[in-house]
């Protein structure tokens, strides 16, 4: 997997550390001295496309917004977006040839916003709430939750004020965000259980005394793992793996296991597997057979 591949993947924006867990050094120096992805801070990469955004808002003296303005604020999104998204205030004229390339909404700004050419955090985690698909915007919304940029409390309160179309949408993903999610990955396979009925999944669950796992419904035993694309280049990394999930099962667990391709390109056959899979484990392990000795 080639650097540009594993930086999009990790959600456009991602530590020195995440990149090498993904790919080795030596091919990260490489996209870098090429231009094929960009050092914004010391140890912050992004994509070249992700780091001009700034400039389309400012030819239009308007402000990033929706998912540009999550990857401007340094969040991790589901998908990179092939154009930015610019808002602009209301009743102001653009001439469509300076659009072109640029996805354009009117709206409200704030003078804060205009100078930062940007809207605000709590701002831009509703507007995405409101416009986009439920998993997209959970992602975006966990993400500014685990930056520490937003507060659970500031989401709720600007949900309810938000503007009354998409209201409900928004309230419904701010209820369900989570700083504890780790990457959009597991933020969009939460979105997919979230809308199984009568499944019951809590991020980041401690499983005994074996460790984390992804997704856990504790009242059926029932561990969800997303699995990460991290560069296991070492034998200990592979058993470290293959006796978590083995313990987890020990412990009475069904552990399924589910692949980026499969959870952000195949939602509908993740959700397809974990229905078929919920027939038959309905409310957790059976009980165990005690087997007595002969005398």
């Amino acid at each position: 997997m080639n650097a540009v591949i594993a930086l999009s993947r990790l959600g456009g924006v991602a530590t020195h550390a995440e990149l090498l867990d993904a790919v080795p050094r030596r091919q990260l120096r490489r996209a870098a001295r090429a231009g094929l992805v960009l050092r914004r801070a010391t140890d912050v990469y992004t994509l070249p496309e992700i780091a001009g955004d700034r400039f389309a808002a400012a030819r239009l003296h308007g402000a990033l917004g929706v998912v540009s303005a999550a990857l401007e604020h340094g969040w991790k999104v589901k998908q990179v977006p092939a154009q930015p998204t610019v808002w602009v205030p209301r009743g102001r004229a653009v001439d469509a040839t300076r659009r072109t390339g640029v996805s354009v909404r009117w709206g409200d700004l704030t003078d804060s916003e205009r100078a930062k050419r940007v809207t605000s955090p709590a701002r831009t985690v509703i507007d995405c709430a409101r416009l986009l698909p439920f998993d997209e915007a959970l992602a975006i919304a966990d993400s500014a939750l685990r930056s520490g940029d937003v507060g659970p409390r500031e989401l709720a309160e600007a949900a309810e004020m938000s503007p009354r179309t998409g209201r409900r949408r928004a309230m419904g993903v701010v209820a369900e965000a989570s700083r504890r999610a780790a990457n959009p990955m597991e933020s969009v396979l939460r979105a997919i259980c979230l809308d199984i009925p009568g499944l019951d999944v809590r991020p980041q669950v401690w499983v005994g005394t074996t460790g984390r796992a992804d997704l856990v419904d504790e009242g059926r035993r029932l561990v969800i793992e997303a699995e990460s694309m991290e560069f296991h280049g070492t034998r200990e990394s592979y058993r470290r793996d293959v006796r978590r999930y083995t313990d987890f099962v020990r412990q009475g667990y069904l552990v399924l296991r589910f692949c980026w391709e499969d959870i952000m390109l195949r939602p509908e056959h993740v959700r397809a597997i974990i229905e078929e899979v919920l027939v038959w484990w309905p409310t957790g392990p059976p009980r165990r057979q005690v087997r007595r000795r002969a005398a």
